[in-house]
């Protein structure tokens, strides 16, 4: 069954290699003291994201005006622009900045594009997103976390972002052609029904578990025939893409 989440907007999880999985438990140490949010924003830009190579400026400037901490539990906000991933719900993560400046910028968005993102989470890559391109549509496989991802864009007034509840493995047909297609979750081989929803000279983001037993973050490139050329970017640790049972 899909349903779709309304709000005045219609409306991850990664980490590289290397870094730990949020496992603890809140407590009040993550709660913010006076903690200026637009000084640990820029903070992390300049830290995390454009001192690691990050260079498409509009890529900066929505890594430096979205905020990060309205997406990530209140007991975790102290957190929030500290160079990792953070606990969300459902046992999801929202993943480590640095990823979502990466994959973003993987797929050179501009302001015509209109982009697939399959695995919402808490709506923090598709909040990015919406800075950039001209339509975000996201697919969220756990309703719960569908239904609070729609409301916190709309609360945040972003009206670009269409979110579904869904398989997003099948993609978004309806919506079909995309310019790129991003997938926040790891899956076991690149998923063709995606492949098919790209449109030729788009570019589709995904982390793909290997024979060495770790997950590679690729770029695919499709061409005007339909071939795909598949390019590594760097090892990487997703939780998996969940499918219906």
């Amino acid at each position: 069954m899909r349903r779709y989440f309304k709000a005045t907007t219609h409306l991850v999880f990664g980490l590289t290699l290397g870094s730990a999985q949020c496992t603890s438990t809140p407590d009040t140490t993550y709660q913010p003291q006076h903690l200026d949010f637009e000084e640990a924003r820029t903070r992390m830009v300049d830290e995390q994201i454009q001192a690691r190579g990050i260079r498409n400026v509009r890529v900066l400037e929505a890594m430096r005006t979205v905020p990060r901490h309205e997406f990530v539990p209140e007991a975790y906000r102290g957190l929030a622009y500290e160079d990792s991933p953070l606990p969300t719900r459902s046992g999801q993560t929202i993943s480590q900045p640095y990823i979502v400046a990466l994959m973003t910028e993987s797929i050179d968005p501009s302001p015509g594009q209109r982009v697939l993102e399959v695995g919402t989470g808490s709506g923090y890559q598709a909040a990015v997103l919406a800075k950039l391109v001209r339509d975000v549509y996201t697919i969220e496989i756990l309703p719960e976390l569908a239904k609070s991802a729609a409301e916190r864009l709309e609360r945040l007034k972003i009206s670009n972002v269409h979110v579904r509840e869904g398989d997003g493995y099948l993609g978004w047909p309806e919506q079909a052609p995309f310019d790129s297609i991003l997938v926040t979750a790891a899956a076991g081989e690149i998923p063709e029904p995606l492949v098919e929803q790209l449109k030729p000279g788009g570019r589709l983001v995904i982390p793909v578990n290997t024979n060495q037993g770790y997950q590679s973050l690729q770029v695919i490139e499709k061409d005007v025939n339909g071939g795909k050329k598949i390019r590594d970017l760097i090892p990487v640790r997703f939780v998996p893409l969940v499918r219906p049972r």
